[in-house]
This record gives C-alpha cells, sequence and structure tokens, in this order.
C-alpha cells in the first residue's frame, strides 16, 4: 500500500555531501545511511542537489526495494537543465522571466519531474514539493495547474510546497494556502524549539487549509544531536557558517535548560525537538540534517540515525511543557525575513519582495502584524 510522509524522515542533504555540514561522507556510507526502511520509511530528495547527482544516489539505495515499502519525496523548481549557476545563490527559479514565461511552467515542470524520476530509477513520487518558489511560483496560476497536471498524470500521488532556502517566508506561504489550499496536500517549513519563529506563524493557516506540514533543521544546526560545542572546529565552507556569530553559545546555553524536560520523558535532545515540533496540529512529519561532525570521537552519524528512528509517534509533551519549551527558545525578531516584507524598497529580488495590499490583507486575516516580520534592532538572540 503506497505511504504518504511518515512522522520521521530522513533527507538526501544530510551527510555533508550535497550540502556543507561537516565531513561529507563516502557513497557507501551514504548510501546506507539515505536508504529507507520499517523503522524510517520516507525520504526527500531535491533535483538541484547536486545537479541531479543526490537523485543518483538515492537511486542506488532505492534499488531492490519493494516501491509500497516506502515514501519518497522529490522537489522540483531551480532550473540547473538551463540555467546559470549564481554563485551562492545557486541555479535560478525555473519561473526566472529570462529562462521561459507562464506558458512554459507545466512543460518545464513535466520535464524536471521525469528527468528526476528517471534517475531515481522509479515511476512516481509520493509527494511533490515545489522548491524554494519565488513569487511567481507562490502565485500564479500556470505553476499550480503544471503540479497538478502532474499529480494527474500519475508521477506523483500527492502536491505541496517547500519555502526556502532561507527561513522567513511566511505571508507567502499562507498565501499560497489560501489560493491553491485544495491542491495542496503537504508544506515543507522550518521549524525547532530553538527556531519556533517565523515558521508556528503559518501553521494555523496551513491546519485550517488542511495542509501537513514536514518540518526541516529540527537539529538546529547539529545543536540538538548534543556533540557540537563551542570552540570545536567547523570547515570553512561548513552551510551553518551563514547563521549569526554566538550561535553555538546561546543555543547550548539553551539546551542545557531543555535537558532536564528531555530526562524527564527519557528522550535525547534531539528526539525532545522532534517531540516538540510533533507537538503542533499541523506538523505530522520531522527530517533533522544528520551531520558527521569533524572532531575526533564526534557521535557517528548512524547513532543519529538511531535517535531519530526511535523519536515516538505519539506525542509525550504535555501543553505546558510545549509552552515552556517555546519560552526558552524564544527567537522572535530574531532575522530579516524573506518573501514580501514591510522593510524592502526597490525591485523584486528572487526570495525578497515589497509587502503589498494582497499580504497586507493576508496578514491581517491571520493577526500578524507587519512589525512581527522585521528584524528587531538591535538583535535580540
Amino acid at each position: 500500500m503506497p505511504l504518504d510522509p511518515t512522522h520521521t524522515a530522513l533527507g538526501t542533504w544530510s551527510g555533508g555531501h550535497f550540502m556543507h555540514y561537516g565531513v561529507p561522507l563516502d557513497d557507501e556510507r551514504l548510501v546506507a545511511l539515505v536508504r529507507p526502511d520499517d523503522r524510517i520509511p520516507t525520504v526527500l530528495t531535491a533535483d538541484a542537489y547536486g545537479a541531479g547527482d543526490a537523485d543518483r544516489l538515492l537511486g542506488r539505495a532505492l534499488t531492490g526495494l519493494d516501491r509500497d515499502a516506502y515514501s519518497l519525496v522529490g522537489a522540483v523548481g531551480h532550473d540547473f537543465y538551463e540555467g546559470e549557476r549564481e554563485g551562492a545563490k545557486g541555479f535560478p527559479r525555473f519561473t526566472d522571466p529570462r529562462l521561459r514565461g507562464p506558458g512554459q511552467y507545466g512543460s518545464y515542470l513535466r520535464m524536471a519531474t521525469e528527468r528526476s524520476l528517471k534517475r531515481l530509477g522509479v515511476d512516481h513520487f509520493d509527494l511533490l514539493l515545489l522548491h524554494n518558489p519565488d513569487r511567481a511560483g507562490y502565485t500564479h496560476p500556470a505553476v499550480w495547474e503544471g503540479l497538478a497536471a502532474l499529480r494527474d498524470a500519475g508521477l506523483t500521488r500527492r502536491i505541496g510546497v517547500a519555502p526556502g532556502p532561507a527561513n522567513g517566508f511566511t505571508l507567502d506561504v499562507i498565501d499560497c494556502f489560501e489560493r491553491y489550499g485544495e491542491l495542496i496536500d503537504w508544506a515543507m517549513l522550518i521549524l525547532n524549539p530553538l527556531e519556533p519563529w517565523p515558521g508556528e506563524l503559518a501553521l494555523p493557516a496551513a491546519a485550517a487549509h488542511d495542509v501537513k506540514v514536514i518540518t526541516r533543521v529540527v537539529d538546529y544546526g547539529g545543536l540538538f544531536h548534543d556533540d557540537l560545542r563551542p570552540g570545536l572546529p567547523m570547515g570553512e565552507r561548513d552551510h551553518r557558517a551563514f547563521r549569526p556569530g554566538g550561535w553555538i553559545e546561546r543555543g547550548t546555553e539553551r539546551i542545557e535548560r531543555l535537558r532536564p524536560i528531555a530526562q524527564r520523558h527519557g528522550l535525547t535532545l534531539l528526539q525532545l525537538a522532534a517531540q516538540w515540533n510533533l507537538a503542533h496540529p499541523a506538523v505530522a512529519s520531522v527530517v533533522p540534517t544528520l551531520i558527521q561532525e569533524s572532531w575526533p570521537g564526534a557521535k557517528p552519524v548512524e547513532l543519529q540515525r538511531d535517535e531519530l528512528a526511535t523519536v515516538p509517534a505519539d506525542v509525550v509533551l504535555s501543553d505546558e511543557e510545549v509552552a515552556e519549551i517555546r519560552a526558552i527558545g524564544d527567537n522572535t525578531r530574531c532575522m530579516a525575513l524573506k518573501g514580501g516584507v514591510p522593510d524592502h524598497e526597490g525591485e523584486a529580488r528572487p526570495d525578497r519582495w515589497a509587502l503589498d495590499g494582497e499580504l497586507e490583507e493576508i496578514a491581517a486575516r491571520w493577526d500578524i502584524a507587519p512589525a512581527e516580520l522585521q528584524r528587531a534592532e538591535p538583535a535580540t538572540r
């Protein structure tokens, strides 16, 4: 019987091979890490990771497995076929007007999906996500008509949206739910006990539109693996370098305040973070990044995987504990947000644009004050 995403999941961005987190695993170790099994039956990938190489590696991991025994989540949206890589920004979105107009959105989505499936060696996804959309991706009917056509053609069972790559897309995600909620089955958002904001702002709208949520960065840059400490080495190209200075020190202090709650329930810190996410009604799945750190004696990613595999499916935290954890990790207005925001001026960028009247109305409907979407000055977290 086909599977929807389960309460825990694996991502091909783990293992430092396609995204720079910790030490890159060799191919065989990474294949074993991301191979779904009866303990963690769900695995996520994106066609842009390694310009298709993540698909190919995952295809090796899936070889010989019963297709109905695992849930396969894919993502398309960055055009590495015709687009030119723009440094750290990566490949442009397929909706970039330099590449094509709305009349070609559907054909691109079909081509990208079929090629991703071919690399994976399977004939369909269980869930296909629109990866890191720009404003057109969130709003243009041709995008969602194209995605719906893929579902109708049997190339995916369900469709959804995965904002990013950075944290902070809020009103646009809600706008997408309001426009296309009848089509959208799942969304993927950043959420964890040390980053409740702004992901939490979109959860009520997801629940109202019956959109289930997968949460990523559950590990908070690896801190919830209970291995990373201030002063330990991190590679120059490590993806976590984008975080502001002192994040490890501040995060470690908060984690120590969370530790007694984890111990009370016999949970590891990673399991506590997963449980806190799953305590939110819209959240149905957690997919942390599994990171092999570089120092001698660092926790093996295989042990991290074991911890993830034994996260209880039922929430064990009380409402009071969920609120206590939220208060300890409060990061409200700690960053400049993405998408439609009140402090953007000038031409729209692929990941940031002006807050227009429609988005202001959405904010009002969901009791989100525009000031909540601006970074506090000075930053407090």
